[in-house]
């Protein structure tokens, strides 16, 4: 066969513009959390907490340190090396940890430490998604401040209206925002690398920050000057896990040419601008950004800024609702109502009880810390310690993926692991400052976390204990019951065991249906399961009319056991609508001997209650479900 040449043209320049309309999308979704850095970051190092002496020593040797610490962190490690370690196209560290897990799960003790860290980094993650939205529309509503300052006193009401709006309409979903998010955060970048570049004009001498020699001087003459500056120059770096959480959307191919064509060259070009503009203007460095931009030109960016942080506060906000689903999946969180919002798009989905609670540490933080500055106090260790653990989690699987390429890998994640840990120690030091806030928040969200899978792991246990094995009771004798018309359909966590429901179906009305299937829902480590449904006819025994079904979910997917048993009708399993049941167990947890303490049980208790019925999480009808209670002690 000959290839047609204007085929292949037009094959070729459909990929190009696929990849171009990707690449837009990626903008706002992706490096949304990153291209809002510039309206605090290189501010922080002069008009922080640990401000540097302005002279152009210094000046120089922050936009040096600033500018490879990007390179390497941000281009090479995850643009370049992390986003190549997807679990099935899914970043994000549970997609990376369940990846680990996978690939070393015949090593139990490796294993549990695998789970452990990447558990910690997704409670991790929870304090970057609230801290994210509170100094991204704060910072952006500060340039009020410099276009009118009359209207001071009105930053922290507009800040907290934006932010009450933004989390008002996520029950809306981000379909229809979200066609916006490419082009405004297109502009926004133009803007960034415009504005710098015009100031860079002016004051050329900036350019030489590129020598990495100036960022070498400054840490052999100031060490402990340096150290503190790490924590500011972090800031230049915090969405780089975002854009790893994200990627899945988009591709690796899309999200690293929005990266080198256009966000990075951006990004360094308005920070070396900010850099050129204090070495001529020393009192711009109370907010360098906005004084970049001509008098006619700032309220505008005023507004565009806060469009960009709104798009940027949006990305985190559904990586909030992501990584609560995947936990919920995996097992470490009780099932929530999720709400999804496109017909079309399964990534898309809102979970309410996380949007509120969200909200209202958001605002608990904008009026505690009433200033970017402020919150800047309280950013970076959250991000710090889950970028530690990302690259702890690759060189897992490196180490299990073996080629060519492995020790140069290893050896550049070993450079990684060093600079991250400086920025974490330097990040450490805003503990009193504000850096306690993420911390705390990620210790209770982890105590949650191991709660729920330690105390769903002992309810089994004591499942184990006290049902019978599901091969005892194939096997048995039939009980002497009548059998009627229709298909029962019984919820089990473990095939291996009869459910409680059906010895309370038995006792108290005395029936089976002609049909009986244990159900068992399977959630694999990968983002959609590929093999949905497998079905076993238990035929030994006392009759033909049970069934094993095992349903397998991904963990990005929300689990429709209806429709996916209507899509796998094998006879007789016809599952009519008008006669199958579904029975399921509700678990009440007493406090008993021995297990979790007593102050562990009521708070796993506690999150039973709050847990979303199986029957609406799992999207059972309504009127053919029957709720059987079963009491546990623990």
């Amino acid at each position: 066969m000959i290839d047609d040449p204007t085929h292949t043209l037009a094959h070729e320049r459909l990929g190009r513009r696929r990849l171009g309309t990707l690449a837009l999308a990626a903008l706002g979704i992706v490096y949304g959390d990153i291209g809002t850095s510039p309206l605090y970051a290189f501010k922080e190092a002069f008009a922080g907490s640990h401000p540097l002496p302005l002279n152009e020593a210094n000046v120089l040797a922050t936009l040096s340190i600033m500018f490879w610490a990007v390179t390497l962190i941000i281009a090479v490690k995850y643009v370049w090396i992390v986003v190549r370690f997807d679990n099935e196209g899914e970043g994000g560290v549970l997609a990376l940890t369940a990846l680990a897990h996978r690939l070393v799960h015949e090593n139990a003790r490796l294993a549990q430490v695998v789970v452990s860290v990447g558990i910690f980094a997704a409670a991790l993650f929870y304090g970057d998604a609230i801290i994210t939205p509170a100094i991204s529309v704060l910072s952006a509503v500060e340039g009020i401040r410099v276009a009118t300052p009359e209207f001071e006193h009105w930053v922290i009401p507009i800040t907290l209206g934006i932010l009450v709006a933004l989390f008002a309409i996520q029950k809306r979903g981000t379909g229809q925002v979200g066609r916006w998010f490419g082009p405004v955060t297109l502009i926004w970048f133009v803007t960034l690398g415009s504005l710098g570049v015009a100031s860079i004009a002016r004051t050329p001498i900036v350019l030489a920050a590129l020598n990495p020699t100036y960022a070498v001087a400054f840490g052999a003459a100031h060490p402990q000057a340096a150290f503190l500056l790490l924590s500011a120059v972090f800031l230049a770096l915090t969405g780089g896990e975002a854009l790893y959480a994200d990627m899945g959307h988009f591709g690796a191919r899309a999200v690293r040419v929005a990266w080198y064509g256009l966000v990075w060259p951006a990004l360094m070009l308005n920070y070396f601008g900010q850099g050129a503009l204090v070495l001529r203007d020393a009192a711009s460095a109370q907010n360098p950004f906005y004084f970049l931009a001509p008098d006619w030109l700032l309220l505008p960016l005023v507004v565009l800024a806060t469009a960009a942080t709104v798009i940027a506060s949006q990305a985190t906000i559904s990586g909030a609702f992501s990584i609560t689903a995947q936990a919920a999946h995996l097992g470490y969180l009780p099932r929530m109502r999720t709400v999804h919002t496109s017909d079309l798009e399964r990534g898309q989905i809102y979970v309410p009880s996380v949007n509120w609670l969200m909200l209202v540490a958001v605002i608990v933080l904008v009026l505690q810390f009433r200033s970017s500055s402020g919150l800047a106090a309280a950013y970076g260790i959250a991000v710090s310690g889950t970028m530690i653990i990302t690259s702890i989690l690759a060189v897992v699987v490196m180490l299990r993926v073996r080629g060519r390429r492995q020790l140069p890998v290893l050896l550049a994640f070993a450079a990684f692991g060093m600079l991250e840990v400086g920025f974490l120690g330097s990040n450490l030091t805003k503990i009193v400052g504000g850096g306690w806030v993420p911390l705390l928040l990620g210790a209770v969200i982890c105590l949650l976390l191991t709660t729920w899978k330690e105390g769903t792991r002992l309810v089994a246990e004591r499942r184990q204990a006290i049902d019978i094995p599901m091969t005892d009771f194939i096997s048995g004798p039939a009980p002497d019951v009548p059998l009627v018309p229709g298909t029962a359909v019984y919820l089990t966590s473990d095939p291996a065991l009869v459910p409680s429901a059906l010895f309370h179906n038995l006792k108290h009305f005395k029936v089976l249906h002609e049909i009986t299937v244990f159900l068992h829902v399977v959630t694999d480590e990968v983002p959609y399961a590929t093999n949905r449904v497998s079905i076993t006819a238990l035929t030994s025994g006392m009759y033909r009319g049970m069934y094993q079904v095992d349903l397998h979910f991904g963990f990005r997917e929300q689990p429709d056991i209806p429709h996916a048993l209507r899509s796998a009708q094998v006879p007789p399993l016809a599952f009519d609508p008008m006669t199958t049941s579904y029975f399921v167990a509700r678990t009440l947890i007493v406090d008993g001997p021995g297990g979790l303490p007593a102050w562990r049980c009521a708070l796993f208790a506690w999150m039973t209650r709050q847990a979303e019925s199986a029957a609406t999480y799992f999207e059972l009808p309504g009127n053919a479900v029957v709720e059987v209670g079963t009491q546990v002690l623990l």
